[in-house]
């Protein structure tokens, strides 16, 4: 049965209006034979037979999201993850070559998104499979950071060009995220042990100094003196005698 698209205005008397938006690129088919490539723009055909069929191609960039694909670690840490692409048709011609455009007149990027899924999960999951689990979470944001050339040139002979591969998700299993919490914990806790470990070398250190210094200085152990006086003369009334001893009896004598 024929199926008419959103591009296509039937019309009486046989009249038929294709209209190709700004970003597409047309191609005019008659009896399944490609007879004119149309840029952006509005066309009006005689088509008695309905016999005429457009396919008009996106050029601008699309997105296909891929998620909760399974992969192993380079450590056997099974894990999910999800990542998006984004592609657009950077040669129509060599699209329709390798593309049934009629299978899915509503979803002509049926078939090419199938093959980028497949594609570009077994690419990522190559390049996971290479990464300790320890090291892949800080790694995510280097992990695609350029896209494969192997998966490019895949991609090509398709018409298809990749703009960009980005990883979203890691999801790693519960006993496993809570070995990393446990070790996290743990380097947090060594590290505040070893600053407070610094200062307490740190104060010892100043201490030891302020000692060396006070050691053979007499001011600093007069005022000593003085301090010490003065804290037990708060508690009672006492008698201090401050110098020789025997000094002070013979100046008593004298007086």
């Amino acid at each position: 049965m024929y199926q008419v698209s959103q591009n296509e205005q039937r019309r009486s008397f046989g009249r038929v209006r294709f209209l190709v938006s700004p970003n597409e690129v047309g191609y005019l088919y008659r009896k399944n034979r490609l007879e004119q490539k149309l840029d952006a723009g509005t066309y009006d055909y005689f088509d008695y037979r309905k016999v005429l069929r457009l396919v008009a191609l996106p050029t601008a960039n699309q997105i296909h999201n891929i998620v909760n694909q399974e992969v192993l670690t380079k450590d056997n840490i099974a894990l999910r993850f999800s990542f998006f692409v984004e592609y657009k048709i950077g040669n129509t011609d060599k699209f329709l070559e390798k593309t049934d455009v009629f299978a899915n007149p509503y979803n002509i990027f049926f078939q090419t998104e199938q093959l980028i899924h497949n594609l570009s999960q077994v690419c990522v999951r190559r390049v996971i499979s290479e990464i300790e689990s320890e090291d892949l979470n800080e790694k995510r944001n280097d992990i695609l950071t350029e896209i494969p050339v192997e998966l490019q040139t895949d991609l090509n002979d398709y018409g298809i060009e990749l703009v960009r591969l980005l990883l979203k998700d890691l999801t790693f299993p519960k006993t496993i995220q809570d070995l990393f919490a446990k070790h996290l914990e743990a380097k947090i806790r060594a590290k505040a042990d070893l600053e407070n470990s610094r200062t307490q070398v740190a104060t010892a250190r100043a201490l030891k100094n302020a000692s060396e210094l006070m050691k053979g200085d007499e001011n600093i152990k007069f005022v000593q003196m003085l301090e010490t006086i003065t804290k037990i003369a708060e508690k009672g009334k006492h008698t201090f005698v401050i110098g020789d001893l025997a000094q002070n009896a013979v100046n008593l004598k004298k007086d």
